[in-house]
């Protein structure tokens, strides 16, 4: 399968150097800044495409690698172009295929989603990461196994999803990743009022939060759980309540500490939560 990127930005250039390494025909990049096209083939000894039509011409299989706003547009572009029969990806992990590709099928063409669950944060160092991300694939069931094998084939870790189930895809995402910065952030200026330093702070409190999220993820959240919630240790909770001033802060703590139940009642089902489910509840 011949593989080329409309969009050279971050996730065109990791994702082809990761397959391009893996013996995946990658034919080039096509960008409407021909420099970061010119880049993009550089750094994957691929060519790069003054024109779009060229590089469809060339592909079997082409992946719209540009900002979420713009794959609809990209697509409208040229949909009217000689793309029947051929594969059309982009990597957007909140975006369904059906969303972004609006009459795929019409034109003739074959639509998927193919997002890796993974922070591509650098257009030139993440792909060497890439082998460690799981790859998600939703569309056209027709043809989805070739996506699937193909990425299989280059040693990915993948798993096929609904499209309507995209949305809450994307939030577990999200609930892992970007929310989980909120939390880091209220500990680190929680340290800081105590007189740490931001940075130290930080180190302070990495081999607590990497520990715990590695237990969470490799044992379940059940064995991973620890704290005064899971002891049922009321007057902790409320000394914590007593350093938080914000009354959104004070609610955000409470909802957590109410999920914390929830969980602390699988690990303990013999235990008398009574207590603490009545001062959640409050």
């Amino acid at each position: 399968m011949k593989i080329g990127f409309i969009g050279a930005g971050k996730v065109g250039c990791s994702l082809g150097k990761y397959l391009a390494e893996q013996g995946v025909n990658i034919t080039g990049y096509y960008d409407r800044d021909h420099k970061a096209a010119q880049e993009g083939a550089q750094f994957t000894g691929t060519e790069a495409y003054d024109e779009i039509d060229r590089l469809i011409g060339d592909c079997d299989c082409f992946f719209v690698t540009v900002p979420d706003g713009l794959i609809s547009s990209v697509f409208e572009e040229i949909r009217d172009l000689d793309i029947k029969g051929k594969y059309i990806c982009h990597c957007s992990g909140s975006i369904s295929s059906r969303e972004a590709f609006a009459g795929a099928e019409e034109a003739g063409t074959y639509a998927y989603s193919v997002h890796p669950l993974f922070a591509v944060s650098d257009r030139f160092e993440t792909y060497r990461e890439l082998g460690d991300a799981f790859f998600t694939i939703e569309g056209d069931a027709s043809h989805i196994d070739d996506i699937r094998r193909m990425l299989e084939d280059a040693g990915l870790r993948v798993r096929v999803i609904r499209p309507e189930d995209k949305a809450k895809y994307h939030l577990a995402a999200v609930m892992i990743s970007n929310l989980v910065l909120a939390l880091v952030e209220g500990g680190v200026d929680k340290l800081m009022e105590c007189g740490f330093e931001e940075e130290d702070a930080r180190q302070a409190l990495r081999p607590l939060a990497v520990g715990n999220m590695e237990h969470a993820l490799e044992e379940g959240v059940v064995r991973a759980l620890t704290g005064p919630v899971e002891r049922g240790d009321v007057r902790t909770l409320e000394k914590h309540l007593g350093q938080i001033k914000d009354p959104a802060e004070r609610q955000l703590y409470m909802l957590l500490s109410g999920r914390l139940l929830h969980i602390a009642k699988k690990k303990n089902p013999d235990r008398d939560y009574s207590e603490l489910e009545e001062f959640l509840n409050q």
